[in-house]
């Protein structure tokens, strides 16, 4: 009869606790409780179990980085959400990514490529380094851009050259998709450049006539300039 509690508290313990199983089996086993055949057997089954392989954890899967704050995650939504990315290239990313392929499309318009550093990517997508890198990378295998490395030295190297060469996302950027860029981001990644007849910096601190300022991100044409 206490063999087979015994025996239930083997099969039911979890391996840190065998020892104590043990333990109590040959207590039992001292004291004429369980016989020296059970005692074996039981101890056998102990072993057994404890030279059972551990199940691995699975590992989660990670579907984006957290937002920082309230501000990332509207930034990270308004670019998600501006179209720069053709609906069927944009269903391969998570939010993130999408968010930052679409800042780096609308400097692909506005300049011909995108040769941002990876924190001011973050910083205007509203998501963390790790995240653009991986936009990239994964754009990159796609076909969907090229990524330039440009190398000082052994330790140096300049900002990476992003451009787009997918077909069907360079047609849909020559239509206009997105229209109006994300929301202008006031991070420390991005300064503010004053239009042209706005006068010095000066004068429009002054508010002088005609001085106006746009965000640096998101020319409101993604037509004005994408270079075959």
């Amino acid at each position: 009869m206490f063999a087979d509690e015994i025996r239930r508290a083997v099969e039911a313990a979890p391996r840190m606790k065998l020892p104590e199983v043990s333990a109590i089996l040959w207590r039992a086993f001292a004291a004429g409780q369980v016989s020296e055949a059970e005692a074996e057997a039981l101890s056998s089954l102990i072993e057994i179990r404890r030279a059972l392989p551990v199940a691995p954890k699975p590992m989660p899967r990670h579907t984006g980085s957290r937002p920082r704050s309230p501000a990332s995650l509207e930034r990270r939504r308004s670019w998600t959400a501006s179209g720069r990315l053709p609906p069927t290239v944009a269903a391969r990313f998570t939010p993130g990514e999408a968010a930052v392929l679409a800042v780096v499309a609308v400097e692909v318009c506005r300049s011909g490529d995108c040769r941002w550093p990876h924190g001011r990517l973050a910083g205007v997508a509203g998501v963390s380094i790790s995240t653009v890198r991986r936009a990239l990378r994964q754009a990159r295998d796609l076909g969907l851009i090229t990524v330039e490395e440009r190398r000082l030295g052994a330790f140096r190297s300049d900002t990476n050259i992003v451009r787009v060469v997918s077909p069907e996302w360079r047609a849909w950027l020559h239509l206009g998709g997105g229209g109006q860029s994300g929301t202008p981001t006031t991070s420390r990644y991005s300064k503010p450049a004053f239009v042209r007849g706005s006068g010095s910096l000066a004068g429009a601190r002054r508010g002088e006539k005609g001085s106006s300022a746009r965000p640096l991100e998101g020319p409101p044409d993604t037509r004005k300039r994408l270079e075959p």
